[in-house]
């Protein structure tokens, strides 16, 4: 197994099942979520430009992941995909946009990954899959747990705009998410 924060080079590539496509045009659910800032986040209320990057699970160096984790289509590169957003950060909020992580996992665990990776945004727990149920996200199910597949939506006063799915390479998913907002910018 290669470290969390490489991806290994035979890793499969997601498709386009059209799990994703209801979303644009559709407002984000009006619900409260805990956050790894101790506080809780309702992403219907955010005014403006909003990227909710949603991932899997985030590995940690002294667990195993799962058996066949790396064969999964799109489970591998959490890490990469949270150091992405963080190493390009201050480009993205230079653009006027807010960033967000959410998992599945609950808080205490997001904040493990969030502390160790130094990340500058708020990781989110849907630990009751009530964001994913309520938006119709795909899921998939691994040693009795039901995680999120990998999607990164952006969103203008809570409307869903554009979504990135599947998202591979998923270090690369805060380039497209620059690229989409610059795009946008008059």
């Amino acid at each position: 197994m290669s470290p969390l924060d490489e991806l290994p080079l035979d890793l499969p590539i997601p498709i386009d099942d059209g799990a994703c496509d209801h979303l644009v045009g559709i407002h984000l659910p009006d619900l409260e979520l805990s956050t790894t800032y101790n506080d809780q986040v309702n992403f219907l209320s955010l005014s403006g430009c909003v990227v909710i990057y949603i991932y899997p699970m985030t590995g940690r160096p002294e667990v195993t992941l799962p058996d066949g984790w790396d064969q999964i289509p799109g489970a591998r590169g959490c890490t990469p995909q949270s150091c992405s957003f963080r190493d390009h950060y201050q480009e993205i909020e230079k653009l006027n946009a807010t960033v967000y992580g959410l998992s599945t996992q609950s808080t205490d665990y997001q904040l493990e990954a969030a502390n160790r990776l130094h990340l500058p945004f708020p990781l989110v727990s849907d630990v009751n899959l009530e964001f994913i149920t309520n938006l119709s996200l795909p899921t998939i199910k691994v040693e009795g747990m039901v995680l999120s597949k990998r999607i990164t939506i952006i969103a203008y006063d809570g409307i869903i705009k554009k979504v990135f799915y599947p998202v591979f390479p998923p270090n690369e998913n805060a380039n497209q998410v620059i690229g989409y907002l610059n795009e946008q910018q008059i």
